[in-house]
């Protein structure tokens, strides 16, 4: 399923960059980043390269990572059509320079390969720039503050959402709570005219308000869905928390399975993340479960060369609309850049551990009373499985609890049994994998199976995990990325945006010091090498989607994705790590983004 080449730079294409919402005028990123041609007398060129053999683009001047094993460091990097076409000392470069070329002067930072987000919501990313910005209030009154806020400038009946909140990092406690969490009374008084919708930070939770349950039809009569739970209070009236698939019945309220957005909408949403990922550096992302209709925008948005990053996508659907649709959508590359890949099948398992929803093998610590939530039946999965080996998909499974992640590592093996192909071949994943039994944790690497982890998520998470799951617990199988590699796994990054921010930096500093907000680092041994956590955010998430050979490192022959570092993340001491920021990016040899008070 690898890419072929992103960027066919004819004059007709060079002419266009801005139709894909690539860069900026020459004369700024000459002024800002020494761009040949624009405003950099102090770079040395040459003028001697024929045309036909002269660079489209050169990097130097600074350090060049290369993520690749055989030439790890280089001084210099020359693209042409796209593609890396050379990598060595400046001296061998220089002679592929002419007065067309377009040089990149480092002026000492570092240079490497374009971020791969290897799980993550790309219309979700979009969606989420346009709601309630929900993780920016440390506390519920100022949750509360901003629905009030908001329903004094809508019109009555207009829904209110937001996406972001998170219990267990509020300074304050609400005044009345149901099993933790909060209920809808504050956000009634708040918008008693229209229906409130607050999307919890894992996506796994929402909390509604009284005019948005009455819309919904809910009752203390209401059933629980499969898979999901209606949180009531003392009395057995709603509270107003929907646990996992309880959520579709707020969402149905609002319009559609998930509140679906117009076509307008969604392209907007297409664009503002097309536009965040490039911000942070982020050239290839992995979609992590959109509905067919969303890969039909994504589609639209490639026709019209404005979808902005490299797309590989896992479809999500029932067994029925999977087997209806996947011979037809699926993608190896698309559009005329080549920016878009389907390839995945994407399913849940279960839940999140922040609401209680992953499914574990012994009850939580701090509710005795339940063991979380199994929210696909097992031969249900099995029937994923078979499609997936039918139809030539990699199998993508949300599994967070060892319960879960246990039951998915046994319908993978049966399936690679039953089937005829080599399952280090069909690289199926597990995403997230956060919590693992110590007996499952060879298992990936013997069935081959991928372990896609988000690393942000233990140092967003960890101050309450051992609240949730206990000490012995968290120690044994939380996050273990150190004992996930060295049994042999594959271990690939993300950041699960809009879960949490789709900043790279963010997430390496967390691979690496394991270091909380609180302080104290969530059991350091686990913690990643500055280049195995480089390698789990480009070559080995590329791996991850079948791309190794086009993008993840910076080699001749693979695409010129490359990102440009304020800071050397690879040496600076860790407290600096945060403090770096992408100054510029590069998607196929052209710049993508540059960033505005950048040197």
């Amino acid at each position: 399923m690898a890419f072929r080449d992103f960027s066919r730079r004819s004059a007709a294409s060079r002419s266009d960059r801005s139709a894909f919402g690539f860069g900026a005028g020459c004369a700024l990123l000459g002024l800002v980043f020494g761009v040949m041609g624009c405003a950099d007398p102090g770079a040395e060129t040459g003028s001697g390269a024929p045309p036909e053999s002269a660079a489209d683009l050169v990097i130097w001047g600074g350090k060049i990572a290369t993520v690749d094993d055989q030439q790890p460091e280089v001084e210099a990097l020359a693209a042409k059509d796209g593609k890396i076409v050379a990598l060595g000392a400046r001296s061998e470069i220089e002679a592929l320079v002419s007065d067309a070329t377009e040089i990149v002067d480092l002026r000492g930072r570092l240079a490497i390969p374009g971020f791969v987000e290897s799980h993550a919501h790309f219309l979700s990313i979009g969606d989420a720039r346009i709601q309630l910005p929900l993780s920016t209030a440390d506390s519920w009154a100022g949750i509360v503050g901003m629905v009030r806020e908001a329903a004094a400038e809508a019109e009555p009946g207009e829904w209110i959402r937001g996406r972001g909140w998170h219990q267990d990092k509020w300074s304050d406690e609400p005044a009345r709570v149901v099993n933790e969490f909060p209920t809808h009374d504050d956000l009634t008084a708040a918008a008693p005219d229209n229906p409130v919708l607050l999307t919890h930070a894992s996506g796994h939770a929402l909390l509604a308000n009284a005019e948005a349950m009455r819309l919904a039809g809910i009752d203390a009569d209401t059933p629980n869905p499969a898979g999901g739970d209606i949180v009531r209070d003392e009395q057995g009236k709603a509270s107003g928390l929907f646990n996992e698939t309880a959520q579709g019945l707020i969402h149905r309220a609002r319009g559609g399975a998930e509140g679906a957005a117009s076509e307008s909408e969604a392209l907007k949403m297409v664009k503002m993340a097309g536009d965040e990922c490039r911000s942070k550096g982020v050239t290839s992302f992995h979609d992590a479960g959109s509905p067919f209709s969303d890969v039909d925008v994504l589609r639209k948005a490639a026709d019209e060369g404005k979808l902005g990053t490299r797309l590989w996508v896992m479809v999500a659907g029932s067994n029925e609309e999977l087997a209806a649709n996947l011979a037809d959508y699926k993608t190896a590359n698309y559009g005329d850049h080549d920016v878009l890949a389907v390839g995945g099948i994407k399913r849940y398992m279960d839940g999140a551990l922040g609401s209680r929803g992953a499914w574990l093998l012994a009850p939580y610590d701090d509710d005795p009373d339940t063991v979380g939530l199994q929210l696909s039946d097992l031969d249900d999965l099995r029937r994923t499985a078979e499609l997936a080996r039918e139809h030539g998909y990699q199998l993508a499974t949300h599994a967070i609890g060892d319960r879960a992640n246990r039951e998915v590592l046994g319908i993978y093996a049966e399936a690679f049994e039953a089937g005829d192909g080599t399952p280090s071949k069909l690289r199926w994943r597990i995403e997230h994998a956060q919590h693992l039994d110590p007996e499952d944790i060879p298992r990936f690497a013997e069935l081959g199976v991928i372990a896609s982890m988000q690393t942000v998520h233990c140092t967003s998470d960890g101050p309450w995990v051992p609240e949730r799951i206990g000490d012995e617990r968290s120690e044994a199988g939380a996050y273990v990325w150190q004992k996930l590699r060295e049994s042999g796994a594959a271990l690939i990054n993300g950041t699960d945006a809009p879960v949490e921010d789709v900043d790279p930096i963010a997430n390496y500093h967390s691979a690496v010091t394991r270091l909380m907000k609180n302080g104290e680092t969530f059991y350091p041994e686990q913690a990643l090498g500055r280049l195995e956590a480089l390698r789990s955010m480009t070559l080995d998430g590329a791996y991850g989607a079948f791309q190794e050979d086009v993008v993840g490192s910076l080699e001749v022959g693979k695409l010129a994705d490359a990102v440009v570092l304020s800071k050397d993340i690879l040496t600076v001491p860790a407290e600096e790590i945060r403090d770096a920021r992408v100054d510029l990016t590069i998607m196929g040899g052209e710049v993508v983004y540059r960033r505005a008070d950048g040197r």
